[in-house]
């Protein structure tokens, strides 16, 4: 917690005001997480100080909240494009990114339990940069990213504003953002290199060397080319929605089924069902070929 609290200083994201009138001062909680890796295993444990944004009004307390990021299409397209190019793909993070985006609204914070100063109790934070939870927050570090990228002889895909380009004379460097998570492959490793110590110049970053595990895709590289797969994610899936007894089939699927309802012939809960066909969808990322077989699952949402 006093790590989170020492980056909010380091970035100057607040100042501490006498509490004005007629403002709404939004509340604060504070998250925790396990972060794991692609193998479960425990990497660190986080405390995120996060705004209750969701008490916040649009035209009042923000105007723009929409940040794009890459779609999972555009990912795969990318990730082509760079193993036809025998490119090596590295990633990195960067810590506390919203951190850095700046507001254009004025917003007030109160003061963080456990964390209240002992001379100015009353008082509440102004912020000066964006703070996770505030629903302009993912705008304002995007539109942060983008401007320092753009400023560095950087230029934005025309069709894909998250995909960023920079040419020096026939060297090429390609940058995927999505949201705090970046990818990235060079022509050259020099140029990898640059790029490093450019984002590490302004950003605090986490480097991650070669990519292995992307948006739930496990990747692998090799002079073959580059594989993605899903079967972590598949074997979550199952485990998550009680499906690990299940016997594989290698027969067409029946045409028709009584999905609404479950083994026992009482009606599925339509949520539960949504979440159960979303779950499905993301896995086309690796099998296009289970696309037909879920959309007619899917079909059965409009009898829910």
């Amino acid at each position: 917690m006093q790590e989170e609290l020492n980056e909010f200083e380091r970035l100057e994201v607040w100042e501490l005001v006498p509490r004005p009138d007629k403002v709404m001062v939004i509340t604060l909680k504070w998250i925790y997480k396990v972060k794991l890796d692609e193998l479960r295993g425990i990497l660190k444990n986080k405390a995120r100080l996060v705004a209750r944004g969701y008490r916040q009004e649009e035209g009042i307390d923000f105007e723009e909240s929409f940040a794009p990021v890459a779609r999972l299409e555009a990912i795969r397209i990318f990730l082509a494009y760079a193993a036809h190019k025998s490119m090596v793909f590295y990633q990195m993070d960067v810590k506390t990114a919203f951190l850095n985006g700046n507001l254009r609204e004025e917003v007030y914070v109160s003061q963080p339990d456990e964390f209240v100063d002992p001379d100015n109790p009353n008082h509440v934070y102004k912020l000066k940069k964006a703070l996770y939870g505030l629903k302009q927050a993912p705008r304002a570090w995007y539109d942060m990213l983008s401007s320092f990228l753009l400023s560095q002889d950087f230029s934005k895909g025309s069709v894909d504003p998250t995909l960023f380009i920079r040419r020096n004379d026939n060297d090429l460097l390609l940058v995927q953002i999505y949201v705090d998570d970046i990818i990235f492959v060079a022509s050259t490793l020099e140029l990898c290199d640059l790029f490093a110590n450019l984002m590490c110049s302004k950003f605090k970053m986490l480097m991650m060397g070669k990519i292995s595990f992307f948006l739930g895709l496990q990747i692998s590289q090799n002079p073959r080319g580059i594989f993605i797969n899903q079967s972590k994610y598949a074997l979550e899936s199952l485990k998550k929605y009680g499906f690990e007894s299940c016997d594989p089939m290698d027969t067409p699927m029946m045409g028709k089924s009584k999905l609404y309802e479950d083994r026992e012939g009482k009606a599925v809960d339509p949520s539960h069902y949504h979440g159960m066909i979303g779950t499905l969808l993301y896995l086309i990322a690796s099998r296009p070929d289970l696309q037909f077989a879920i959309c007619m699952c899917a079909r059965i949402l409009l009898l829910l």
